[in-house]
């Protein structure tokens, strides 16, 4: 299997969730009151786990492994803390819970095929949280549509993409797609490269592109379907200001697999 956890995660009702919830809080609470607010994070699962061992919660797991795997490719993830084999917590010491902590938490989720987890934050003066759900159940990931748009890349790179949505289904982080894309492409090494930008005949500072090969690069994004044409616009910028003669542009969602080719 693509996608591999130590227990299979049930999906969870509104009440499930806040019967481990409620309870869970209060020791939340505790951490924070004894430990104060400028530990940093690991400090704070290490304690939150402890205490919930101690009161009796059933299973209480810090770091539990998740093992992406594709053709050789593996990338392991780690959830901060699973409580009762079934409530994703993921804590912070941030000054705020972001756009990027909610999104990773939603990641977690869609990889196991859960449906709620909570997002707690030990920095602020009282303990920040908020609760995330994921949208679709996870055989909804698979049923995306690829559409092409002037789609010029090399046969063997189009399957290679197409592949690693098969295996993977949609709607996961862009990092994942993209790393798992470079390994099989040779590794950062021969990928990642810093090209020169220029503006006429103003001379730019460098960008990192991931190159297929010396004139040709390629880009993966998860923008919106309806933004698509604003978005197609700045990645052509881009491409205009580089030495390169194209971008291959991968953007998924949940719902859509878009490959596009931008040329010069």
């Amino acid at each position: 299997m693509p996608i591999q956890a130590p227990i299979t995660f049930p999906r969870l009702t509104e009440a499930e969730m806040l019967e481990v919830d409620f309870a869970l809080m209060d020791h939340a609470f505790a951490c924070h009151r004894e430990l104060g607010r400028l530990c940093d994070e690991l400090n704070y699962q290490a304690d939150l786990a402890e205490r919930l061992i101690g009161a009796g919660f059933e299973s209480v797991v810090r770091e539990m492994p998740v093992t992406m795997t594709f053709r050789g490719f593996r990338k392991v993830y780690e959830l901060d803390l699973v409580v009762a084999d079934r409530v994703i917590y993921e804590l912070k010491a941030a000054s705020s819970i972001t756009k990027a902590h909610i999104a990773q938490l939603l990641n977690y989720l869609l990889m196991v095929g859960s449906n709620r987890g909570k997002i707690i934050n030990f920095r602020p003066n009282s303990v920040g949280s908020e609760f995330v759900n994921a949208p679709v159940m996870p055989e909804a990931r698979f049923r995306y549509q690829v559409t092409r748009h002037h789609w010029t890349a090399p046969d063997s790179f189009t399957q290679l993409v197409l592949d690693l949505l098969a295996d993977l289904g949609a709607g996961l982080e862009t990092p994942l797609y993209l790393q798992a894309l470079t390994w099989h492409l040779g590794g950062e090494d021969k990928v990642d490269r810093l090209l020169p930008l220029r503006r006429g005949s103003i001379q730019l500072a460098a960008q990192r592109f991931h190159l297929l090969n010396d004139h040709e690069a390629f880009a993966v994004t998860a923008f919106p379907s309806n933004s698509l044409r604003r978005q197609q616009k700045h990645l052509q910028n881009l491409l205009d200001l580089s030495p390169l003669k194209s971008i291959h542009w991968i953007n998924t969602t949940l719902q859509e697999l878009h490959l596009q080719t931008l040329n010069r």
